[in-house]
């Protein structure tokens, strides 16, 4: 029963947060840390186990983040570090981070039709409602309470009012969307409050070595290193020479083309080394305890991390030559996750650690920059390099794409408002940077007026206020939109040319007029000038 009421109490709270309020925002995060400190108060012995404990802090971490700024990847992150809490006390601590991943993804499955099972094994265990139950049971209630109610009515004008604006529920759209609302709300909570525990196959023990797999011999691993080694320092010395010494390019090529051609390959080249150590050098294989194989695997290791420190250095280079967008502030986030992984192959090969270790130790990094990531706002991140190093602030990069920092939203508000302080001599991009700002500014407050309120817009929106007061800039001021608007990047839209649309009623013929040379009418009107000669 405790359940129950947590979870109707837990539906009104959604209810009044995404219905009344009417919008998403911060909301998600209040929501979710009162999700969690229920689920989490029905399982007392998280506390006393240090595995449930880690992501049990973790999900209410998220909730926080949540709270500040709602992503799509801290509501993932939320729903996987709060299914472990609840489920780690029904087994045997943490075994690896796939098993997990395949429990989480079953217990979202579970969820759905979790409330609607729970409903069937009641009914079963209280048995049918039949007619002589349902007379017993229903009327004296029913009626009392009717009565009770009429009374108080009298008593409280309060309680009359509420009841006046009663009236017969009408299924129109808004109360389906509203119980849908709720159902998915149930759904989402139930699964926490209830969450059922699913069994996984056990794991296979024994893992075949390199001399079960045809052409894996020590031999044959032995060449391929070498062949490899000769093949990376081929491609390292060229990075040498041109990309870490500033030696000009052959004609015709750019950096910023060398960089950006192999920024991804190489990344692929380096997984697939990565891939390859694996499958070749398992733990307690002959291949893996030969001391020539495991010297060459260092040495292709650390050509490795060099493959991957030059990638970085190329996609620096080519957002020097460009911009940074959060996709490629994503690019070296994954480039440097590739390097620590490069690493974590290498040391289970020497210390000779079984794959559960290698899979648990790549998921606890790759948690820990994804929490991070949710945490900090990549297009702020973005927004503020690009304009500090935009040619128009003096800086060595590109040209500033106002375009993109609209497309960044608020994030882009701070950086710019700095920029337009920055009073720069050109007064025709001033006019374009107080355009887009002012544009930005008035989309978040509409945002926070509507429902989608979050912590760090307001944050925002504080900070702007504070600058504008300090230089004695209008903080709603904004420039003219023109007779035709702007685009994007502030630039005032050309004026449209009016094309008159032809007429397309046939011409009436006209009269004829009389030939010049002779003076008389031609004989037939219809003939064309061309036709008459």
């Amino acid at each position: 029963m405790g359940r129950c009421g947590a979870a109707v109490l837990l539906v009104a709270l959604g209810d009044w947060l995404f219905w009344q309020w009417g919008g998403l925002g911060s909301n998600i995060g209040w929501f979710t840390g009162a999700v969690a400190l229920a689920a989490l108060s029905f399982r007392p012995g998280i506390v006393r186990s240090a595995a449930a404990l880690i992501p049990a802090l973790a999900a209410l971490i998220l909730a926080a983040i949540l709270a500040d700024q709602p992503s799509l990847l801290g509501f993932v992150l939320f729903i996987g570090a709060l299914g472990i809490a609840v489920l780690i006390v029904r087994y045997r601590g943490f075994d690896s981070a796939s098993r997990w991943m395949a429990r989480i993804a079953v217990h979202c499955i579970l969820a759905i039709v979790g409330p609607w099972r729970d409903l069937i094994r009641l009914r079963r265990r209280t048995g049918p409602l039949t007619g002589a139950a349902f007379w017993r049971l229903v009327p004296l209630p029913l009626i009392g309470g009717a009565v009770f109610l009429a009374l108080f009515a009298m008593a409280n004008p309060v309680i009359e009012v509420w009841l006046g604006r009663l009236t017969v529920l009408n299924l129109d759209a808004e109360l389906i969307a509203r119980s849908i609302l709720w159902l998915m709300l149930a759904t989402f909570v139930w699964g926490y409050l209830r969450p059922r525990k699913w069994t996984l196959p056990a794991a296979k023990q024994g893992m075949p070595g390199t001399d079960e797999l045809p052409g894996f011999t020590t031999g044959s691993v032995t060449t391929a290193l070498v062949t490899f080694n000769l093949l990376f320092a081929l491609q390292n010395g060229l990075d040498l020479a041109f990309l870490w010494s500033g030696a000009p390019l052959p004609d015709g090529m750019t950096l910023a083309e060398y960089a950006h051609r192999g920024a991804y390959p190489l990344i692929a080249t380096a997984l697939l080394a990565g891939l390859f150590v694996l499958v070749a050098l398992r733990p307690g294989t002959a291949t893996a305890t030969n001391p020539l194989v495991r010297w060459l695997v260092i040495l292709w290791t650390g050509q490795n991390l060099f493959l991957v420190a030059s990638t970085i250095e190329r996609t620096m280079d080519y957002v020097e030559a460009y911009s940074l967008t959060r996709l490629r502030i994503a690019a070296l986030i994954w480039m440097a996750l590739v390097a620590v992984g490069l690493v974590l192959i290498l040391w289970r090969v020497l210390r000779g650690h079984d794959a559960r270790w290698l899979i648990n130790a790549n998921a606890a990094v790759a948690t820990a920059v994804l929490m991070t990531c949710s945490l900090v706002d990549l297009g702020a991140m973005a927004a503020t390099w690009n304009v500090r190093h935009a040619a128009e602030a003096g800086g060595r990069g590109a040209e500033l794409d106002l375009c993109y920092l609209d497309e960044l939203g608020s994030a882009s508000l701070i950086p710019l408002v700095e920029l337009e302080l920055a009073r720069t001599h050109d007064p025709v991009f001033l006019d374009r940077i107080a355009w887009v700002r002012s544009t930005l500014l008035r989309q978040t407050l509409r945002r926070q007026t509507t429902g989608n309120w979050t912590w760090r817009d307001h944050r925002r929106i504080e900070t702007v206020k504070a600058m504008t007061i300090a230089r004695g800039l209008r903080l709603h001021a904004s420039p003219d939109e023109g007779p035709n608007g702007r685009g994007c990047d502030g630039t005032p839209n050309p004026p449209s040319v009016m094309v008159e649309p032809a007429d397309t009623r046939a011409a009436a013929p006209s009269a004829p007029s009389p030939d010049d040379r002779t003076g008389t009418m031609p004989a037939n009107p219809s003939l064309t000038a061309e036709a008459v000669q």
